[in-house]
Formats: structure tokens, C-alpha cells, sequence
């Protein structure tokens, strides 16, 4: 591969999510107890940085999705992760305001990259062949996730902000080297003469929604992600204040042994993700019922999980259902990809996977700072609790979406 010509699509994908992986996995290694022990957030604090987040995602995703369909969806991920990177650089400033700022950064550089990336996959090398670059590259993320881990983990040591920056400037590198590489064949843009400004916009938006209105099965998946929201903000944000307060471990600003700690809790929830993401590949899930049953399946065992974590009276306990939290979330990720990619026509895919994304904002949004509320008047076991609860309903959608008489294949 060189720089004067464009790389392979397939083989491009897998680098944008395996370097991706690295920056992301490198800033959000120590994140959490970055906020925790350095910048001193309490835990409605912890859930209002990622409300606020989301609800930047909320306000950009569509724009930016319908843009992707009309304008460019390679541009739009060279975009997306050059933004994302400096929001990182910027929440490096221990102060509650700075990283609050920076969440409306990087919220703008994601809704850039949510819809347009896949959309641009999967318009490159097909449904099929972009259902196993999905697997393949989860796959690939984990592993580039656990090295990132442990090179969170290694320059947390030195300050705790220090990956923040290394992990935006790996971001801001890929865009710029995907300038020169990244291939945009199979996207057919909107002529300039037939382009109407926003009003071509819009009506992208509107098919967008008509499709929805007409697929049923369409609204229901978008549905169940909306719950998805409302339950992983309490759980994204408040896990690691539960394991620092609840089971006695030593202050990560004054003991590297806590660090090290979390470095192993992740490795090994990186092992046993990968491990899922392997059988998931081997298992070649190509219809709408085996989608849906994997989707069913790896929900169900998230509501269990949360709740072994959040009551568990020991360690280990709570680590088992951790880990089997995070396994789960990551087989139902590409899943969910190959679920929703079923029902999308290509000219509005972007769009779509765009409306979905922003199905998930509204319920981090709306879930997300009455569970941190409750973690502050009571504790954060029932918080957590409660977020489990309500994931339930999308376990009940998935069901329906399962037992809907609809075998589209994916191949």
C-alpha cells in the first residue's frame, strides 16, 4: 500500500478501525477514573458529560447523516474523526467545563462518522462482503483496543491525562492520512446541477423517515435502540465509580496498583469479547431470524449481567458480570449492524443508520441524568439496577422483531 494511489476498500475499513480503535481505546482507557480521581466529578456530573455528549450527537447526526448522502461520505469520515480528535485534545484540561466542552466537540466529529462510515462500507464492496468486514473488523478493534489499554494504562502512570492527547492525535493523523487513501467509487453524489441546497437535504431526511414508516420491521429495530439508550448511559459512566467506591480499591491518584487493576479487568474483557466476536464470525449469521435471535439473545444476558454486577457482594462476582456485559455488547454490535443494513436502500442508508443513531442520543439523553440522580440520593447499586430495568422493553421489541415473519438475507 503507498500514498499515491487509493487502497482497497475492504483493506481500508479494516485500517480505519483498527487505528480508530487505538485512539479511542487510548483516551478512554482511564477515562472514567480520569474524571473520577483528577477532575473530582460526582455521579450525576459523571452522567451529565455523556448527556451532554449525546445531545450534541442528537443535534448534528442528522445534517451531517443527509450531508453524507449528498455531498460525500468519505469526506465526511475524514471530517468526523479530525473533529473528534481535537474534542479528546481538549477534555485533557482537568475542569469540569473543559470536558464539557469537548463532548460537544467530539459529539459533532461522531455524528460526522455515525451512518457515513458504514454507509460508505457498505456501498464499496457490497452487503455481504461488508457483513463480514463488520465481524472482522470488531474483531480487529478488540485487539487494537487491548493494546491501547494497556498503553492508556502505562502513560496514566506518568499523568492522567496524558492519553487524552496521545489518543487525539492519533485520530487527527488518520483523517489526515486518509486523504490521501481512502477510495470513494461505489457512492453515486447528487449532481450539482440537481442539487437544491437544503431542500435536497431534507428530502433525503424525508425518505429517510418514509422508509421507516413503510418497513415496519425498520421502526421497530430503530425502536429497540432507542432503549438500548436509555439504559448504557447510567451503565457507561457509573461502572467504574461502582467498583472504586463499593469493594475498597486504593485511589487511582495516589496508587498505580488501581490502574493496574483496571488494565487487567479490561485485557480480560477484551479476551473474552474476542473470543465472542470469533464464534460470531464462525457462526455466519446471514438470515433475519438468525440476526434477530443473536440480538435477542446477547440483550437478554446484558439485563443479567448489570444486575450480577450491580448486586454482587464481592470482587469477583461483580467482575463476572462485568465482563459478561461488556462480551455481550460487543457480539450484539455487529449484529445489529447486519440487522439494520437488511432494511436499508442504499441512496437513503446514511440517513437511516444516521436516524438510528440518533434514536440512541435521544435515550442516553433522557435516561442518563435520572440515573445519575438516583446514584447520588441513594447509591449507585440501585442506579445501575434501574438502568437494567430498562433495557428490558428492547429485549421485548427484539422478540417481536424476531418472531416477524421476514427471512431478507443479508448475503
Amino acid at each position: 500500500m503507498t500514498l499515491n494511489k487509493k487502497w482497497d476498500a475492504y483493506q481500508t475499513c479494516l485500517i480505519i478501525r483498527a487505528v480508530a480503535a487505538f485512539g479511542f481505546g487510548v483516551t478512554f482507557g482511564v477515562n472514567l477514573v480520569y474524571q473520577v480521581a483528577m477532575v473530582g466529578l460526582n455521579p450525576l456530573q459523571l452522567v451529565l458529560v455523556g448527556t451532554t455528549l449525546e445531545l450534541a450527537a442528537f443535534i448534528f447526526e442528522i445534517p451531517t447523516g443527509v450531508l453524507a448522502d449528498v455531498y460525500s461520505r468519505r469526506l465526511s469520515v475524514i471530517i468526523g474523526y479530525a473533529i473528534i480528535g481535537v474534542g479528546f485534545i481538549i477534555e485533557a484540561i482537568p475542569m469540569f467545563a473543559t470536558v464539557l466542552l469537548a463532548q460537544v466537540i467530539w459529539g459533532l466529529g461522531y455524528a460526522f462518522i455515525s451512518g457515513a462510515s458504514d454507509a460508505w462500507i457498505v456501498d464499496e464492496i457490497g452487503e455481504d462482503r461488508a457483513k463480514q468486514a463488520f465481524v472482522r473488523a470488531e474483531r480487529l478493534s478488540i485487539i487494537m483496543g487491548f493494546v491501547a489499554l494497556w498503553t492508556s494504562i502505562g502513560l496514566g502512570t506518568l499523568a492522567l491525562n496524558l492519553p487524552h492527547l496521545i489518543g487525539g492525535g492519533t485520530l487527527i493523523a488518520l483523517s489526515v492520512l486518509l486523504i490521501f487513501v481512502m477510495p470513494e467509487e461505489g457512492f453515486k453524489q447528487v449532481p450539482k446541477e440537481e442539487r437544491t441546497r437544503w431542500q435536497d437535504l431534507f428530502k433525503t431526511l424525508r425518505q429517510g423517515l418514509s422508509l421507516i414508516r413503510v418497513r415496519r420491521i425498520l421502526g421497530l429495530i430503530i425502536a429497540s435502540t432507542l432503549f438500548l439508550g436509555l439504559f448504557s448511559e447510567g451503565w457507561d459512566r457509573l461502572k467504574f465509580a461502582h467498583l472504586l467506591e463499593n469493594f475498597g480499591l486504593p485511589d487511582p491518584m495516589t496508587s498505580y496498583s488501581t490502574l493496574i487493576l483496571f488494565g487487567v479487568i479490561g485485557s480480560v474483557g477484551s479476551l473474552l469479547a474476542f473470543v465472542g466476536n470469533s464464534w460470531l464470525e464462525s457462526r455466519k449469521l446471514t438470515t433475519h431470524r438468525e440476526l434477530s435471535t443473536g440480538l435477542l439473545v446477547s440483550y437478554s444476558l446484558m439485563v443479567v449481567s448489570v444486575l450480577v454486577f450491580s448486586w454482587a457482594g464481592n470482587l469477583v462476582l461483580a467482575l463476572i458480570g462485568f465482563w459478561g456485559m461488556g462480551a455481550m455488547a460487543s457480539i450484539s454490535y455487529p449484529i445489529y449492524q447486519g440487522l439494520i443494513n437488511t432494511h436499508i436502500d442504499s441512496e437513503v442508508r446514511a440517513t437511516v443508520l444516521s436516524l438510528s443513531s440518533q434514536a440512541n442520543a435521544i435515550g442516553q439523553i433522557v435516561g442518563g441524568p435520572p440515573v445519575g440522580y438516583v446514584g447520588i440520593q441513594t447509591n449507585l447499586r440501585i442506579a445501575m439496577s434501574i438502568s437494567a430495568v430498562i433495557l428490558l422493553p428492547a429485549v421485548l421489541l427484539v422478540k417481536r422483531i424476531q418472531s416477524t415473519n421476514i427471512e431478507a438475507s443479508v448475503t
